[in-house]
């Protein structure tokens, strides 16, 4: 599996080498804890004190501060503008457009919500720098999920990289038959048109060849499966998964606590 179709960043570092689904419980454990919390400040932390210092320990702190700049930072501003405009709450009027009005209600509810976004795809996005789609599917079938389910979360991850990749080799084509891909916004804009085509289809020729390559791999076959690779589980994984079901747990029953 070639890395350029995943997230994955080839690093030797600490949280490489962590066992995936240590990885995936942590990044759901992030999200969970910055939606669940009763406190305003969690998703705050989460980011400052735990996303941002594992990109650095991994290794993919560019990779992790480019995605920041290119999907997440714009989905979560769009959110926040959307949020701060629309929503119906509160009666300290700050400013008003036309019948748009932004509350200071609105506004802190805008933005802790997309803190809270902000934070979850952050996590997440760590967790597919750091993490080979490959050893994710072999660990979660070692443990015994079906393999039709453990393809179904791979392809997810994967479907992005792999329409980015292609998207640019349709684009390096249509470049050298002379198709205009730069200038203004509309010439971009029609140059979408040709390229469609040819991601669509291109797509769905993928489907249908790894659906062949992978039965012939003998993936519906009823028979236990081995790996080539060992993914290792040592202690401290098994210790920090529990430690992060238990901070859920206390944050869950503090927020029920406090409400």
């Amino acid at each position: 599996m070639h890395e350029r179709l995943s997230f994955y960043v080839r690093r030797e570092s600490f949280v490489h080498r962590l066992n995936p689904l240590t990885k995936l419980l942590l990044a759901f454990a992030l999200t969970l804890m910055g939606f669940v919390s009763p406190w305003y400040w969690t998703p705050h932390c989460v980011i400052l004190f735990v996303v941002i210092p594992l990109s650095f320990i991994g290794r993919v702190q560019r990779e992790y501060f480019g995605a920041a700049r290119r999907l997440i930072l714009p989905a979560a501003g769009f959110l926040f503008l959307m949020q701060a405009l629309f929503q119906p709450i509160g009666r300290t009027i700050i400013f008003q457009v036309w019948f748009l009005h932004v509350t200071s209600e609105s506004l802190s509810f805008a933005f802790e919500n997309a803190t809270r976004i902000f934070a979850m795809v952050s996590s997440f996005t760590v967790f597919l720098l750091t993490t080979h789609p490959s050893e994710l599917m072999s660990d979660l079938t070692r443990r015994g999920l079906p393999s039709q389910f453990a393809y179904v979360i791979i392809s997810t991850i994967q479907i992005i990289p792999q329409m980015q990749a292609k998207a640019q080799t349709i684009i390096a084509a249509q470049r050298s038959r002379g198709l205009d891909t730069e200038g203004s916004f509309f010439r971009r804009l029609g140059a979408l048109v040709p390229l469609v085509g040819p991601l669509v289809f291109g797509s769905l020729v993928e489907v249908e060849e790894r659906a062949i390559a992978i039965e012939a791999r003998g993936f519906t076959s009823p028979h236990a499966k081995t790996s080539l690779r060992e993914i290792p589980d040592g202690d401290f994984d098994r210790v920090l998964r529990w430690a992060l079901l238990a901070m859920v747990l206390a944050v869950g029953a503090t927020r029920i606590w406090l409400s």
